[in-house]
């Protein structure tokens, strides 16, 4: 569910920012393409990670945000951060 290159970095930036737009994470997360952005969200929404909230306007206006689920792995995630703190891992 989480494996791969993009999934965690994805769970990590949603796990420390609560909710982030599209774009935002696009932005956090470069050089992450488009379409592989696009497929790992649809996956871990898919999986119940992540939930996806879109709001009926022009332009159109996506959140992403942890289900409570995924929320469920911010003790790793935060341990994980600490970790590479710890031990100034680059």
């Amino acid at each position: 569910m989480i494996g791969g290159k993009w999934k965690l970095r994805i769970i990590y930036m949603l796990a420390f920012h609560e909710v982030l737009r599209y774009g935002e994470l696009k932005r956090l997360l470069a050089p992450i393409t488009h379409k592989m952005l696009t497929n790992q969200l649809k996956e871990l929404e898919k999986d119940g990670l992540i939930v996806r909230k879109e709001y009926p306007q022009v332009p159109p206006k996506v959140e992403y945000y942890m289900s409570e689920m995924g929320k469920g792995l911010r003790p790793v995630v935060r341990a994980m951060y600490e970790w590479i703190e710890k031990y100034d891992i680059k």
